[in-house]
């Protein structure tokens, strides 16, 4: 998979960004997709073909990975990235708007086109209060998905066909465990970092309307 659009599109949110947002950006970049890219993917790249179970019976080896991994751990966190990450379009579209209506009317409408105020400011807290949530929803699917935040060594299957209840083996499950905790924490940061970038501008602004209105009265 080709990661370039989301490496662009958080290259471009970052000139926008508060200093705490930029920060978001390095996490995200940094601990989580290259991360992602250079190491979680190949530890997953085999993840069916690594699943054994004491049985040949056909069917049976099949049924039970599908069972304990619905989901694939590393599709599910492509898809996290993705999704946390796309909010942040609604900022460059502003932009983009903004310096589009300066063009059609020849003339300067905004002090910068990029500065966090005004309608900008809503849109930026938007796209802060999308990401936060889809965040704890995709720590919630991979809590309910997988029971936990755990990768065990043994799994056991009574999941028809198979004819008993079978052992089944989970390959290099210290090493996902690893990784699973550290994606794990690195969401949590972004969630933090999200939060108190909302709570920043929040008190920013209001402080700022605050003393305007003192001002003119």
């Amino acid at each position: 998979m080709s990661w370039a659009f989301l490496r662009d599109l958080l290259s471009g949110v970052n000139r926008y960004s508060t200093g705490i947002g930029r920060i978001w950006v390095a996490v995200v970049f940094i601990f989580r997709l290259l991360v992602y890219v250079a190491a979680a993917e190949s530890i997953w790249k085999y993840e069916h073909d690594e699943f054994e179970c004491n049985i040949k019976q056909p069917g049976c080896e099949n049924v039970c990975f599908d069972h304990f991994f619905p989901v694939s751990h590393v599709r599910l966190w492509a898809l996290q990235l993705i999704m946390v990450s796309t909010p942040s379009l609604l900022v460059v579209f502003h932009v983009a708007y903004r310096e589009n209506r300066e063009k059609q009317h020849h003339q300067k409408l905004y002090k910068s086109p990029g500065e966090i105020d005004g309608g900008l400011l809503c849109t930026y807290l938007i796209s802060l209060i999308l990401k936060t949530g889809f965040e704890v929803v995709f720590l919630i699917l991979f809590y309910k998905l997988y029971n936990g935040f755990r990768v065990p060594r043994l799994v056991k299957c009574d999941v028809r066909p198979c004819p008993n209840t079978v052992d089944c083996y989970i390959s290099k499950p210290t090493e996902k465990m690893i990784f699973l905790h550290f994606l794990v924490a690195t969401s949590c940061l972004c969630i933090v970092l999200n939060l108190s970038e909302l709570s920043y501008l929040i008190c920013k602004y209001s402080t700022k309307c605050d003393l305007k209105r003192y001002t003119e009265n």
